[in-house]
C-alpha cells in the first residue's frame, strides 16, 4: 500500500481521560477516568467517569466483567454503589443470555410428519 493511501490514526484531543485504578487486591477494582485537556489539565466541562471491574467464577473458569458506575461523583460514591450496580449488571447479563438462548431455540423448526408438507420427517430447518 503506498504511503499516501495509508489511513492516519488521529487521537481525539477533545475526549482525553487520565485513567487511575483503585483496587482492594481481592475482588474489586474501580477505574476512574478523569477528563483532561490536551495539556493534561483537568477539564471541568466534563464529568469524571467510574467503572467497576471484577471476575465472576463459572463452570468455565473466571469471567471478567466491567460495568459503568453511573452518577458517582467521587471515588467513595463509586465504592458505595459498586455492589448494587454489579448485582444489577449481573441480572441484566443473565436476562440477555436467557433471551439469546430463547431466540436461538426458536430458530429450530421441527416439521410435522405429514406427507407432502415440506421436508421429510426427521429433517430440521434453520431459519
Amino acid at each position: 500500500m503506498p504511503e499516501e493511501a495509508k489511513p492516519k490514526l488521529r487521537i481525539n484531543q477533545n475526549d482525553l481521560y487520565k485513567e487511575e485504578v483503585f483496587t482492594d487486591m481481592r475482588v474489586a477494582a474501580i477505574r476512574q477516568l478523569t477528563p483532561v485537556k490536551p495539556n493534561g489539565e483537568f477539564d471541568k466541562a466534563r464529568k469524571i467517569l467510574f467503572y467497576g471491574q471484577t471476575q465472576i467464577y463459572s463452570q468455565h473458569g473466571p469471567f471478567p466483567v466491567q460495568f459503568p458506575i453511573e452518577d458517582a461523583k467521587n471515588l467513595q460514591q463509586a465504592i458505595d454503589k459498586f455492589p448494587d450496580v454489579l448485582e444489577q449488571f449481573m441480572e441484566n447479563m443473565v436476562k440477555q443470555a436467557e433471551e439469546m438462548k430463547r431466540q436461538e431455540q426458536s430458530r429450530i423448526i421441527v416439521p410435522n410428519s405429514g406427507m407432502g408438507q415440506g421436508p421429510a420427517p426427521g429433517n430440521i430447518i434453520l431459519k
